[in-house]
């Protein structure tokens, strides 16, 4: 037998053809399962919105009896983390987001009838305002991993804008 047919350009895209369909059908049939240990754990928080995963920590915003509050998860001993000096009850979490040590926290809150910027160390279980300059309305946030850049949302005169913020 020659090695002509196997050569053929016809014979080729037919086989990545199949290959690609064994690799997506198995991608599919493979459904995503929940983590049972953790998922308990959340549940029984009450409702739970906006997840921030960085490394072995989970930030969200947890709510129950009508008080909403951030959260932080050390996700390999299964348990929240307090987090003293950052729920206070005159304000709403709106966002949040958490670095890879899970020292900081950058979140979006509602107080006094106004959107603001803030900054938890848990180190120092202080939460810093940021305030914006030029002045808007921040709606999400994204910290990066080391804790030093955060990425905001913010509307200005009715437009959507980023802001790249280095932090202290």
């Amino acid at each position: 037998m020659t090695r002509q047919g196997l050569q053929h350009p016809g014979v080729a895209r037919l086989g990545v053809t199949l290959l690609a369909t064994g690799l997506l059908s198995a991608c599919v049939a493979t459904p995503l399962r929940p983590l049972p240990a953790i998922n308990q754990r959340l549940e029984q928080n009450g409702s739970n919105r906006d997840p921030s995963l960085s490394g072995r920590w989970l930030a969200l915003i947890s709510g129950r009896d009508g008080r909403e509050r951030v959260e932080l998860i050390d996700l390999e001993l299964n348990r929240p983390v307090p987090l003293p000096g950052l729920n206070r009850p005159d304000s709403q979490p709106l966002n949040v987001s958490v670095d890879a040590a899970g020292e900081r926290m950058a979140l979006i809150r509602q107080r006094d009838g106004r959107t603001e910027l803030a900054l938890y160390s848990r180190s120092r279980q202080s939460l810093q305002p940021l305030p914006l300059d030029p002045p808007g309305v921040p709606r999400q946030l994204q910290l990066d991993a080391n804790g030093r850049v955060l990425a905001v949302q913010i509307s200005r005169g009715g437009l959507w804008q980023v802001d790249l913020i280095d932090l202290p």
